[in-house]
């Protein structure tokens, strides 16, 4: 089996959801070529997925390593550190694959996210809400958006958000736990400033 073959087999194994044999076949591929930079983010991919951060960032480094302009690495490697929390080391390799990769609405959602869990409130929502343009329909991107104006209750703007997920995904738990959340804190907050105003 040629490596292309076997790329595209890694890859429909990834999307089956079968992700330690997507591995096998990425391990299959680098047994024959050990330069070959997509099957180490196939590889950070895959184990991304299964949430084991510490061999996605192995896999990942060395796709960097080897093709330093790879957006899809930098934008995975960044991805895992936010998934750790190490958000300050996430938003320096997220800025990097959007430079390369400008205006992806995936890359800039999960920048928003680690600029607004690494203290960057202000340009996180900003981010977020470039990438929603980009991506009107993406309830990824609309969930996030909207815990960050749920954060910073602005809960008008949460609740048409997490709305707006609900109309593009009917069944989308988090939108419909989160929604609830907004009306809640919505009453509680609302309840403070009228004691507060007495």
């Amino acid at each position: 089996m040629d490596l292309n073959t076997l790329f595209d087999e890694a890859e429909k194994l990834k999307n089956d959801g079968r992700h330690k044999d997507a591995i096998e076949a990425c391990e299959k591929i680098l047994t024959k070529n050990l330069k070959h930079t997509e099957a180490y983010e196939e590889i950070g991919d895959n184990y991304l997925s299964l949430r084991e951060y510490d061999k996605a960032q192995k896999a990942l480094k060395q796709a960097i390593k080897l093709n330093t302009a790879s957006a899809n690495a930098h934008y995975l490697l960044g991805f895992v550190y936010s998934c750790t929390g190490e958000f300050n080391i996430s938003v320096e390799l997220l800025e990097k694959a959007d430079e390369l990769y400008p205006n992806h609405p995936e890359i800039l959602r999960c920048l928003g996210w680690s600029m607004y869990h690494d203290g960057q409130k202000g340009r996180g929502v900003v981010i977020l809400e470039r990438s929603l343009f980009l991506a009107p329909q993406d309830p990824l991107i609309l969930n996030d958006l909207g815990v960050c104006h749920l954060n910073e209750k602005n809960f008008d703007r949460a609740s048409e958000v997490f709305k707006k997920t609900l109309i593009v995904d009917p069944n989308n738990e988090k939108a419909k736990e989160c929604l609830n959340a907004v009306g809640f804190f919505k009453r509680e907050y609302d309840k403070l400033r009228r004691k507060k105003s007495k």
